[in-house]
Formats: C-alpha cells, sequence, structure tokens
C-alpha cells in the first residue's frame, strides 16, 4: 500500500456518516448472516457500476435505474440467492427489499439500491428477506464493518474489508470499503460485489469519475475463472461528512482522493483474487513491451484466463509453452520472434523459444503462495498487469456440488 495512505480500522463505516449491519434471516442453511443493510445517515452523491452480462438480475436493472439521479442513501444485500434469471416476479421481490429498506429509513425507495448474490434460478424468498431487512435496519451502527462484511459473503472465505485515510491540504479524508467475490471471478463493469464509502465531499460527477477509473483500474483486472456474473456491482458514496468545500473532478483536492478510492478497490480486487475458490496461489500476470496497453490487456486477460496456465501454476510447473499459446490466441499483436516469458524471476523463453533454466530452481519459486509472471513482447512501450489465481482440484470441488 502507498505510503500516502493511513490503515484505519471500521471497514465501510470507518468514514464519517455511514452506518451498517448483518443479520441472518434464513436464506443460508448455515445459518450465517445473509442480508446486509449500508446506509449514510443522509443522501448523498453515489455512482455504480454493473455487470455487462446480458442475463443481468432484477436488482441489477433496479439499481441502475434509482442510481441514475447520482445520489443514494443505501444499499441493502441479500446473500444465498441471485435472484437472477426469476423474470417478473424477481422484479417485483428487488422491488420489495428497496421498499422494506426505504420505510425502515423513511426516505424514498428510489434512493435504495439493491444486491443480491447466490444461486441463479431460484425464486427469492421475499418474506424471510424482508423480515430481515426489519432485523438489520435495527441494527444499525457506525462502529464496526463486519457483520455487514460478513453477510454479502457466499464461498468467501473470510470477510474482505479495508479502510484508510488520506491527508490533503490539512483535511483528513476517510475511504472505507467491503466486498464479496471469490468464484464466477472476471467483472465486466463497466458474483461480485463491492461497496466503497467516503466521507470527502465529492460531487455525484466526481463519485461517477472516480469509481470508473477505479474500476477499470483495479476490478476490471482480475479474473478467478473468466466468468462474468449475472450480479456484479461496485458503489461509491461519498456522505461529505468531513467537512469543507464540494470537491469536483477539476478540484485540486480531487486527485488525492481518487487515489485514495482507487487504492481501496485494488486492495480489494486483490483480496478477491486470493479468496478464489481453491485458490493456493495469487498470481499477478504482467505484459510488457506490447503494442499498446489496450494489446498487453488483452494478452495479459488471455493468459490469466487459461485454464492450462492456471493448473501449470498450481503444480508448480514452469510450463511457458502455455503462456505464449495464450498470448497467440489474443488479439494483441506479436511478433513470434520476439516474445519473453519469465516465471517468477526466472526466464524460460527468449526470442521466442525455450531458453536453458534450473527447473528444480523454478519449481521452488513457484511453489509460493505469491507467483509474478512477466512477459515481454518486446514490440512497444504498452504495459498492463492482471491479477488472477491458480486453478485446483478444490475449485472443482466446490462448484461442482455449489447448490447442493
Amino acid at each position: 500500500m502507498s505510503s500516502r495512505f493511513t490503515s484505519l480500522e471500521g471497514g465501510v463505516v470507518a468514514p464519517v456518516g455511514f452506518v451498517c449491519s448483518g443479520v441472518s434471516a434464513g436464506l443460508k442453511k448455515s445459518g450465517k448472516r445473509d442480508v446486509a443493510i449500508l446506509a449514510a445517515q443522509e443522501a448523498c452523491p453515489a455512482a455504480a457500476v454493473f455487470t455487462l452480462n446480458s442475463m443481468a438480475a432484477p436488482p441489477v436493472h433496479l439499481s441502475r435505474a434509482h442510481i441514475a439521479s447520482g445520489m443514494a442513501r443505501a444499499v441493502v444485500t441479500n446473500s444465498g440467492n441471485a435472484n437472477a434469471c426469476t423474470g417478473a416476479q424477481g422484479m417485483r421481490d428487488a422491488e420489495a427489499m428497496a421498499r422494506a429498506c426505504a420505510d425502515s429509513l423513511g426516505v424514498d425507495a428510489s434512493m435504495v439500491l439493491v444486491a443480491s448474490t447466490g444461486v441463479i434460478g431460484m425464486p427469492l424468498p421475499i418474506e424471510r428477506v424482508t423480515a430481515g431487512i426489519a432485523d438489520a435496519a435495527a441494527l444499525l451502527d457506525s462502529a464496526d464493518g463486519t457483520s455487514a462484511a460478513e453477510a454479502i459473503m457466499t464461498t468467501d472465505t473470510f470477510p474482505k474489508q479495508i479502510a484508510l485515510s488520506v491527508d490533503v491540504d490539512g483535511s483528513r479524508y476517510v475511504v472505507g470499503g467491503m466486498a464479496k467475490g471469490s468464484g464466477m471471478i472476471m467483472p465486466n463493469m463497466a458474483t461480485m460485489l463491492a461497496y466503497v464509502t467516503t466521507d470527502a465531499p465529492l460531487t455525484s460527477e466526481a463519485t461517477r469519475a472516480a469509481l470508473t477509473t477505479a474500476t477499470t483500474r483495479t476490478f476490471n483486472r482480475i479474473s478467478v475463472d473468466s466468468d462474468t456474473s449475472t450480479n456484479d456491482m461496485v458503489v461509491l458514496m461519498a456522505s461529505g461528512a468531513a467537512g469543507g468545500d464540494a470537491i469536483a473532478p477539476d478540484s485540486p483536492r480531487y486527485e488525492p482522493v481518487a487515489a485514495a478510492i482507487e487504492e481501496v478497490c485494488r486492495e480489494l480486487a486483490r483480496m478477491i483474487v486470493r479468496d478464489g475458490e481453491g485458490a493456493t496461489k495469487l498470481i499477478t500476470v504482467t505484459v510488457r513491451g506490447a503494442a499498446s496497453e489496450d494489446d498487453a490487456h488483452e494478452a495479459a486477460l488471455s493468459i490469466a484466463n487459461s485454464p492450462l496456465f492456471k493448473t501449470a501454476i498450481f503444480g508448480a510447473d514452469a510450463n511457458w509453452g502455455r503462456v505464449v499459446m495464450a498470448v497467440g490466441k489474443s488479439r494483441a499483436k506479436v511478433d513470434p520472434d520476439a516474445i519473453e516469458v519469465i516465471f517468477a524471476g526466472i526466464t524460460t523463453c527468449k526470442h521466442g523459444t525455450g531458453f536453458l533454466f534450473d527447473e528444480k530452481a523454478a519449481a521452488i519459486a513457484l511453489a509460493n503462495d505469491e507467483i509474478d509472471v512477466i512477459v515481454d513482447l518486446h514490440i512497444g512501450e504498452g504495459q498492463a498487469t492482471v491479477l488472477t489465481c491458480d486453478l485446483s482440484y478444490e475449485y472443482v470441488r466446490i462448484n461442482g456440488d455449489y447448490r447442493t
């Protein structure tokens, strides 16, 4: 993490002006928390980005409509059921969630965003959900974000939350965040959910600009299994409770706050990949020397999404052939005689062909739980990095009986 920022406790409610809670409404067989509310103390500038999956769930459509005003008061989430592919009833249920949360806060339903995550295609037990919303509303608190971070989880093995502060011209602004995501992860935004809060006085335009940039550079550069969920959503809310003049995109105070928001998103994205279903290794794939940044991103994502590459890393096998294969199948411009591949600091391919290396040393390096893979195309200045994880036996086990 950059030294520009100071880590804090509290997660998503570390910024002044926010409360949250998480309860069990009986949606999960385990009895764990499954309904969460995150609310600002009053309606505030907000922005959101959503999945581009054409089978987007009713909560996505409803939240997209509600956020159009650039303002929001709360986000209500249920886990254990995605309320996706549920037809007209699914939309009615999403609307009922918004109304239940709005009634508990005494605001209009249009000020509430809705998110659902879990199994696709199952009717939402809306009576349980609305009862859970009432319970959660009675427990709203600013002390800690853990209960809400736990309530949005599905196959996650740990709650993902972070908070940090940044000092700007004598003012101290706090940015907090929580996220869920473990499988069905390759966001294309514009079953991952992320909520970011700040007490900086951002305008609606500034929240949109900051979130769009942050998402592009963080959440849209991770992949666990190349699958884009029907329910992906990232929300940014700015309470402005830290005080001071409004911060617009052209304000000199905008860049430091935007950088803090991006850092929170980056750390949450790393947590999601680290927690990839069955993952044993966090992999950083960097492609450099590309014709453009877009080409570098295309090639890096192709590598990160290759099951053959991911299983090779799981087995600590420096199989560079799987890397050049993945680059070659992408749309990136490539000179076959120039490509270079470096596994965990060990060059395995140079000038497009095998380079003698110590297999034992490579196996030891690839046994670590964090692996860097660098590909240099040697044809330009473009560079991009994508985070991914390995593909293990456990991933198959988890997803083989996900519903049962």
